[in-house]
């Protein structure tokens, strides 16, 4: 990757935003499965089909993503957008596989509070479940892949006990940055490899700007939000969307402090809508959308819907711009690999406490409820059925309890 300039920029784009847009559409529509699964989809369509750049070079800006706080897919949409339409394609790219989703949670929390009845309240009970499932499974895999050794499981026990002591954001920060600091003393001896190179068309000036930017409203925007308002909701959809390291599910547990701790959503409605955003295609962060119209206080509806979207991504994006000119000789250097690597391994402590509370205390009440998250779990892990076809029989699974009981 290079710092090319804006003539370079204008070169380098060899299609149009149109374009790109349609194929990210056609993503947005059918890409379920979540992160992993959309990389495999974005490779499939536009590198194999398409063949708009190498796996080599997609490969290396997979790796940038993984490595970099923020929704690992739409980052990756993003720049492909980039590179093959300039900033217009990114814009473009990002819309297209977001809105699907979003409008349907959105369509989603605008109409669940009218669900009544047994059938309804068994239905939304399975949603509740299904969150145990659908986080645990993302607990097990992120520990098998971010800790796997002594070191890193370390880590991942230490945050929970800083959580356990100091809940809330404030333990979340802290716990990232004990992980940090202790990946840089204990995590030396694994090195990230080498990938290929890919150039993308931003200079280092647009770079500076970029990280400025995301710093900037880091800081300032707690100072300036006050306690409710747009920029009170822009300010903590904003702050959950800058620190999600390691995957999209670890938005669950900044979300929940920011949302559900301050109350402007309740623990069921909360749950509710994390279940229903495994059964649509597109970016896990579109649940955002769903808080954002789903909030008490205002602004709610469709403009707490358009703020809480835009919040959650735009630190990603800004944080990936930021680094796209840097990433071949950043990614070499020793330190800051040990570093992340702590960080990601306090990730999964994170991801693990928020298992235990909300989403294990909120959604289980007895032992059936159990056999049926239980169930859920292994359908994910062991049969790997699609999330969408476990929310459904979730759902049912709900109202057969709701039935009975």
């Amino acid at each position: 990757m290079d710092g090319s300039t804006d003539t370079t920029a204008t070169k380098q784009a060899r299609g149009t935003p149109g374009e790109v847009f349609a194929a990210f559409l056609k993503l947005g529509l059918t890409s379920f499965g979540g992160p992993i699964a959309h990389l495999g989809f974005f490779r499939d369509e536009l590198v194999v089909r398409r063949k708009w750049l190498s796996d080599h070079a997609y490969a290396d800006l997979v790796a940038l993503c993984q490595f970099l706080p923020g929704p690992a897919s739409s980052q990756v949409g993003f720049a492909l957008g980039l590179m093959r339409a300039g900033w217009l394609g990114a814009l473009a790219a990002f819309a297209a596989f977001t809105l699907p989703s979003a409008i349907v949670m959105v369509i989603f929390a605008l109409t669940a509070a009218s669900v009544s009845g047994v059938v309804g309240g068994g239905a939304l009970h399975g949603l509740k479940i299904v969150a145990v499932a659908v986080v645990a499974q993302a607990v097990w895999g992120m520990a098998r892949t971010l800790c796997p050794d002594r070191e890193r499981a370390a880590i991942a026990v230490g945050a929970v006990a800083m959580l356990a002591f100091m809940p809330g954001s404030p333990g979340m920060l802290g716990a990232i940055g004990f992980g940090a600091l202790a990946g840089l003393i204990l995590c030396r001896r694994t090195v990230m490899p080498p990938g290929g190179h890919v150039s993308v068309p931003v200079g280092y000036g647009q770079a500076a700007i970029s990280l400025a930017a995301f710093a900037a409203l880091l800081i300032l925007l707690p100072l300036a939000a006050g306690s409710s308002g747009a920029w009170a909701v822009f300010d903590g959809f904003y702050r959950a969307g800058a620190l999600v390291f390691g995957g999209g599910h670890v938005v669950l547990p900044l979300l929940q402090a920011e949302m559900v701790e301050t109350g402007r959503v309740a623990a069921d409605a909360f749950l509710v809508g994390y279940g229903a955003a495994q059964a649509v295609p597109g970016p896990l962060f579109t649940f955002a959308a769903y808080l954002g119209a789903a909030q008490g206080p205002e602004p709610s509806g469709l403009a707490g819907a358009a703020i809480a979207l835009v919040a959650v991504f735009l630190p990603g994006f800004l944080i990936l711009i930021a680094a796209l000119p840097f990433w071949d000789r950043f990614r070499t250097m020793a330190a800051v690999q040990s570093l992340m690597q702590g960080a990601n391994a306090a990730v999964v402590g994170i991801l693990g406490a928020a298992l235990y509370a909300p989403v294990f205390t909120s959604a289980v009440g007895n032992m059936r409820d159990f056999l049926l998250a239980l169930a859920c779990f292994v359908a994910l892990t062991a049969w790997k059925a699609p999330p969408w076809v476990v929310v459904l029989l979730a759902a049912a699974g709900g109202i057969a309890l709701a039935l009975t009981g």
